[in-house]
């Protein structure tokens, strides 16, 4: 970012009407909170606290020691069945529901943004393609889309791993300022006039209204359907020596050998679900673009990090906005290599646009930041080398999950009159 004299000082923002504002709402806050958790018990809503391993050595904000990792990383494998929630079971009522929902603008704040508006269903991404994924209108986001395929399958969602579940995540994008920007009352009150959503919510729930809650659940559970399909890889694994080409098993032997990609990238997931300090570059639109600045800027504040981080940060801090430790600054959260050749671009910034790109920054032994994992250095691979792990990257897609829009229902007035006589 430019190093600007425009900057709102940091005073300004703790001061005054929104200051106020702050700490008035943090005394309302702790006035609710018991019966937030009384409502939270009825309502059986998915546990949505943040959860995240604090960097090794280290020791988070409620005295958990990290992991560390393993001397020997789980072997590759085939997918195993989509496990789901017991507070969020899954039916193919809800599924069927939560896929109209993912669609349906209407639960953004102007109407003009969906799920799908992100995550594009119709190309088999799942992740919209632009290196910085774009916002609510009048504003921008800051981070790559991540891809909805395998999603159901982490344990932390999203790049700074600030969303335990797919409920969570549905949450901060649904309601986020610069996502759907969507108040949770206004889009109870939106399903609620939708007689086809009413029908639908009492199949599923078997209640009479529709909540925010339930809308969470359902296109949460869809979510968890999408899954890689037809892997060569996964035949390959299991016994099938045709199912990939011999340059693609060349590079597999690089993945789990020399390039060592295995030590983050492993299991049936390939990827650990942890965080890693890798260096990536800085985006150039954060240095470019005044939109991208305000939502840099923004995130800093609304994240809580501290005056000097707020008006000196020109890079994204990753999970340090969720542990707040020091070591954690720079880490992201290892994303799954499934069906990546879709998702382009890649990293948490989209600087990336091939996996060539990808594989040279780390045969390069990543950035030079601080903290970086000691696990890379530089590989000294062929450019043969890069070019079969590319094309074992590649095995790893299966067919592409392509979906169209459904039919959505319409709205429909209530019928006032029966209130409107009460009321004589």
């Amino acid at each position: 970012m430019s190093d600007s004299n425009n900057k709102l000082p940091w005073g300004d923002r703790t001061m005054g009407k929104k200051g106020f504002a702050l700490i008035f709402g943090f005394a309302a806050a702790m006035l609710a909170l018991a019966g937030g958790i009384i409502w939270y018990a009825a309502n059986n809503q998915p546990e949505d606290v943040a959860e995240v391993t604090p960097a090794a050595g280290e020791t988070g904000e409620s005295g958990e020691t990290a992991v560390t990792v393993p001397a020997t990383p789980p072997p590759l494998a085939p997918l195993p069945a989509m496990n789901f929630p017991p507070d969020n079971p899954y039916s193919e009522a809800k599924v069927e529901l939560g896929r109209m929902l993912f669609f349906d603008t209407r639960l953004s704040g102007d109407g003009s943004l969906s799920c799908n508006s992100c995550h594009p269903t119709s190309d088999g991404s799942w992740a919209v393609s632009s290196p910085i994924s774009f916002g609510y209108p009048g504003s921008t986001h800051w981070r790559n889309a991540s891809t909805i395929i395998n999603s159901g399958f982490y344990t932390k969602v999203n790049w700074d791993g600030g969303a335990r579940s797919l409920e969570k995540q549905a949450n901060g994008a649904w309601g986020g300022a610069v996502a759907g920007n969507m108040d949770s009352a206004l889009a109870e009150e939106r399903l609620a006039l939708i007689p086809g959503y009413l029908e639908l919510f009492k199949e599923v729930y078997g209640t009479d209204y529709p909540t925010w809650n339930q809308a969470l659940m359902a296109v949460a559970t869809f979510e968890r359907t999408i899954v890689s399909q037809n892997v060569p890889f996964d035949a390959y694994l299991n016994g099938d020596e045709n199912a990939i080409s011999a340059e693609a098993v060349a590079g597999y032997e690089l993945f789990t050998g020399q390039a060592n990609c295995i030590a983050c990238h492993n299991g049936a997931l390939i990827s650990d679900d942890s965080f890693h300090i890798t260096g990536v570059p800085e985006a150039p639109q954060f240095r470019d673009s005044a939109l991208n600045q305000i939502t840099f800027r923004y995130e800093q504040w609304i994240k809580g990090v501290t005056e000097e981080d707020y008006n000196t940060a020109v890079a994204d801090f990753g999970l340090y906005y969720v542990t707040k430790i020091e070591a954690d600054r720079g880490a992201f959260h290892t994303p799954s290599l499934r069906d990546t050749c879709y998702t382009s671009p890649y990293m948490h910034n989209g600087v990336f646009s091939t996996l060539e790109e990808v594989v040279a920054f780390y045969n390069e032994g990543g950035g030079n930041v601080p903290n970086k994992d000691p696990q890379l250095q530089p590989l000294n691979l062929t450019a043969g080398e890069q070019a079969s792990l590319v094309t074992f990257l590649n095995s790893l897609c299966g067919d592409k999950i392509i979906m169209d829009a459904p039919e959505l229902p319409d709205y429909a007035p209530w019928d006032m009159s029966e209130a409107l006589l009460s009321d004589q």
